[in-house]
């Protein structure tokens, strides 16, 4: 049985064009998703004080405040809401500036309704992932594999024989990510979100020299590594079995 209308995913849409805004409630609509039809970022604003968004659809090119700043607000407001912006075919300025104020992806107009709907459905998915291995993370207590052992409590990692391995606030916040999902590709996008909940400076590039000196630190071959696996063109995977210390 499909889901009932009001359970569907809630898109807020946000473009000045009325046939375009008509087109988004229209197609997503019939693609069990919730669209909320908006003009402005004031109307924006207004939706979610009142109501939960699961994503944001979002016109570079809006009157008044545009786009951009808009995005810039609600990744202040939000680190994990997801942004998928909307540009004319010229503008690759603004679509790094996008990227670069927080947006997850952007699409460029005239675009093909299907490609939007994938790629809604694609970050629908990766929120959602992000969102179950947060919340394994704030729920552990210590991590424990392969005979180490991570405390997150008084951030302290052991190795198997006991002794402390120190790690800095990035190692620590990687390793964290990495061992709330075992077995599970994460992408370098979603290793920044995660390890940004544990509030440590890990940027865009620093995510490969990360995962370099964290193998230096529990690979026993870390030209060879058994834990931290590269997933090529992807991501990394936590190759092993991960007890959850509650």
């Amino acid at each position: 049985m499909n889901p009932p209308a009001n359970a569907w995913p809630h898109i807020a849409a946000v473009d000045d064009d009325a046939a375009i805004r008509e087109l988004l409630r229209d197609y997503l609509g019939d693609n069990e998703l919730r669209v909320s039809a908006l003009a402005s970022g004031a109307e924006l604003m207004a939706l979610l004080a009142r109501e939960t968004v699961d994503l944001v659809v979002l016109d570079v090119r809006l009157p008044g405040e545009d786009g951009l700043q808009i995005a810039r607000r609600l990744r202040e407001a939000s680190a994990t809401m997801p942004i998928l912006m909307l540009t004319g075919r010229a503008e690759e300025a603004d679509r790094v500036m996008g990227l670069e104020l927080g947006a997850d992806d952007y699409l460029t107009k005239p675009f093909s309704s299907r490609e939007l709907l994938a790629r809604i459905r694609a970050l629908l998915r990766r929120a959602q992932a992000q969102a179950s291995v947060a919340d394994a993370m704030n729920r552990a207590r210590a991590y424990r594999f392969g005979g180490w052992e991570l405390n997150i409590g008084l951030r302290r990692l052991k190795d198997p024989q006991g002794r402390p391995v120190e790690l800095t606030n990035g190692e620590f916040s990687l390793l964290i990510a990495l061992l709330s999902a075992p077995r599970r590709t994460l992408s370098r996008d979603q290793l920044l979100e995660l390890s940004r909940l544990h509030n440590a400076e890990v940027y865009d590039r620093s995510i490969d020299v990360q995962v370099l000196r964290l193998r230096r630190k529990i690979e026993a071959d870390p030209s060879r590594p058994s834990f931290i696996v590269t997933q090529r063109g992807a991501g990394y995977l936590f190759d092993a079995e991960v007890e959850t210390v509650r």
